[in-house]
């Protein structure tokens, strides 16, 4: 179980504009910047205009969830074929499923490891 810290955590950091491009910079020297640019394009597309939301999921599929999307993330085959079988018809939630596993995901793996890089330690000491 995550320790509850951490979650509040990363919710702060997801929240602040300079928190998300230090952790999008630390994510890059990874070359693992796809599932924030995932829970990202999520955000958005939830607060999209119902007109837009047939293109913005679209979009979304193909940059991150087909097998050959340039940025593909990793959800696991269910995930993966409940969003095939929404994308017929999106609505506000489709991608919501995908969403909370990335961010699982980033909250037990990538984020414990930018609160220890040199590159968040350095920041921090700068402000």
């Amino acid at each position: 179980m995550m320790e509850e810290n951490a979650l509040q955590d990363l919710d702060i950091l997801l929240s602040s504009k300079s928190g998300v491009q230090e952790f999008r910079c630390f994510l890059r020297s990874e070359f693992s910047e796809e599932n924030l640019e995932f829970w990202l394009a999520c955000e958005e597309y939830r607060v999209s205009r119902p007109r837009l939301q047939g293109t913005k999921a679209s979009n979304i599929y193909s940059q991150f969830i087909n097998p050959d999307a340039p940025q593909e993330v990793n959800l696991d085959a269910e995930t993966r074929e409940a969003l095939l079988s929404g994308m017929d018809t999106p609505s506000v939630d489709t991608f919501n499923q995908a969403q909370q596993r990335i961010y699982s995901l980033m909250a037990k793996d990538s984020f414990p490891r930018f609160m220890h890089s040199p590159h968040r330690m350095a920041s921090r000491g700068s402000t």
